[in-house]
């Protein structure tokens, strides 16, 4: 898939005020200070698509994206964050489980995990909670470049491990790097793959 076009489109804390649900949809949501909008720049080719910042908790809205005017992407606020209060967290919890829950456009949910770091209850928790509520998911492990080749395929094969001692098959995974464009490819064929079983879902 070549990106052609990558524009914002609207920002809200509601799902029902998301754009119309008429075309596919993927979201992208991971742990604070995962990487996530430097993922996001870097699948559509864009330096400042998606904001980018050293402080973890920047996203605080559901941000639609139109790609190529054929498909949505979704940044979501990132989970985890410390430094927000019980009941602002809460907020973005309901806020998250809304637009999860709700959006019949949602094709894959792409939850992003930090390689360098063995696996994490918060991680492990919400793929779980994806799992146990049949919402359709696919794991982006994050910042390949920052660790030496195999200490990044030891963390990787150590996650899977761990996922496979609660997960019979283990969803859809996609290793990447923001920095060197790796994973970019894999991440957008997979899209491009999805994108026509919206259309026969909803003729």
């Amino acid at each position: 898939m070549q990106i052609t076009q990558a524009k914002f489109i609207i920002s809200n804390t509601d799902h029902r005020k998301c754009p119309s649900p008429d075309r596919p949809e993927y979201a992208f949501i991971g742990r604070s200070n995962v990487g996530k909008s430097s993922l996001i720049n870097m699948l559509c080719g864009r330096k400042k698509l998606a904001k980018t910042s050293v402080s973890p908790g920047k996203t605080q809205l559901i941000n639609h994206f139109l790609i190529n005017n054929e498909w949505y992407l979704v940044d979501l606020p990132g989970y985890g964050y410390a430094k927000i209060s019980k009941k602002e967290r809460e907020r973005w919890r309901k806020m998250i489980d809304g637009y999860l829950f709700n959006r019949q456009n949602l094709m894959y949910t792409f939850i992003l995990i930090d390689l360098r770091h063995p696996p994490q209850a918060i991680d492990t928790g919400i793929i779980n909670n994806f799992g146990m509520n049949r919402l359709p998911l696919a794991l982006v492990f994050t910042k390949y470049d920052k660790l030496k080749k195999t200490e990044a395929e030891a963390n990787l094969d150590r996650y899977k491990a761990h996922l496979l001692e609660t997960w019979e098959k283990l969803p859809p995974l996609f290793v990447t790097s923001s920095k060197t464009g790796m994973g970019r490819a894999e991440i957008l064929r997979f899209i491009e793959e999805n994108n026509p079983v919206f259309y026969r879902e909803h003729p």
